[in-house]
């Protein structure tokens, strides 16, 4: 299972790579939101984890280029998650029809449960 991660913040990235490390889950990782996009036709992850402050194009965004770009068959629907920076967000998160969204300072144990949850029908018990 491959999860991409995008987020320009190290430590953003960092925190959710160790959450998920050990999960039979392969973690890719890109610091800018317009190279999402191209990476999701390259690797065709199970779950796309977008940071709602990427440089240069932010998560909200990302997730609407990524559905349209599925709605117009260019590219693999796959479920986003939304890490927000605070709970007001969410409202403008709900505008990206994301599959999820958490509010940072992100929760190993809630990041786990989420993903899992995202990626439960193609994937094992083992996450």
């Amino acid at each position: 299972m491959k999860v991409l991660v995008a987020a320009d913040g190290a430590w953003v990235r960092d925190q959710v790579r160790a959450a998920l490390l050990g999960r039979n889950l392969e973690v890719i990782e890109v610091s800018r939101g317009q190279d999402v996009r191209n990476a999701v036709s390259e690797l065709h992850p199970d779950l796309v984890i977008l940071d709602m402050q990427i440089a240069n194009m932010g998560g909200i965004a990302v997730a609407i280029d990524l559905h349209l770009e599925a709605s117009a068959d260019r590219l693999p629907s796959v479920p986003i998650l939304l890490l927000l920076d605070r709970e007001h967000d969410r409202f403008i998160a709900s505008r990206a029809a994301a599959d999820a969204e958490l509010v940072k300072p992100i929760d190993p144990g809630t990041l786990r449960r989420t993903v899992k949850r995202l990626i439960t029908p193609v994937a094992s018990a083992s996450v």
